[in-house]
């Protein structure tokens, strides 16, 4: 197994306020271990943003997950940024990350994990 460290950037999300935005989808044949991520607000006065995690996957012996949030409406000001991520997260897959803010267009991302194949 190749375990390769990567980066995401995303300049500008969502498109569509209301409407979160894939930012991830963990593609076939592979698992990643999601290490940091950041949030900037890039609007001139504050937003609220949230991150959710699309999982449908079932471990051995448990439930079906479902959609889950990483953080739900947090404000971040004007000219700030905010790291969602309190330690490492596991994503199978299929399971997609999605980002949403309360302003089109105003928040600029970074991810960086670690992919398995």
């Amino acid at each position: 197994m190749a375990n390769t460290f990567k980066l995401l950037t995303r300049d500008l999300a969502p498109a569509s306020s209301g409407t979160p935005e894939t930012i991830y989808t963990v593609p076939s044949g592979s698992t990643i271990v999601m290490i940091g991520m950041t949030l900037a607000n890039m609007h001139s006065s504050q937003v609220t943003a949230s991150v959710t995690l699309v999982s449908t996957t079932t471990q051995s012996g448990q439930t079906q997950n479902t959609t889950a949030h990483l953080i739900k409406d947090v404000p971040i000001p004007a000219g700030s940024m905010l790291s969602p991520l309190e330690g490492k997260i596991n994503m199978n897959v299929g399971d997609i990350l999605k980002v949403d803010c309360s302003v089109a267009d105003k928040l600029s991302v970074t991810m960086s994990y670690m992919e398995i194949t």
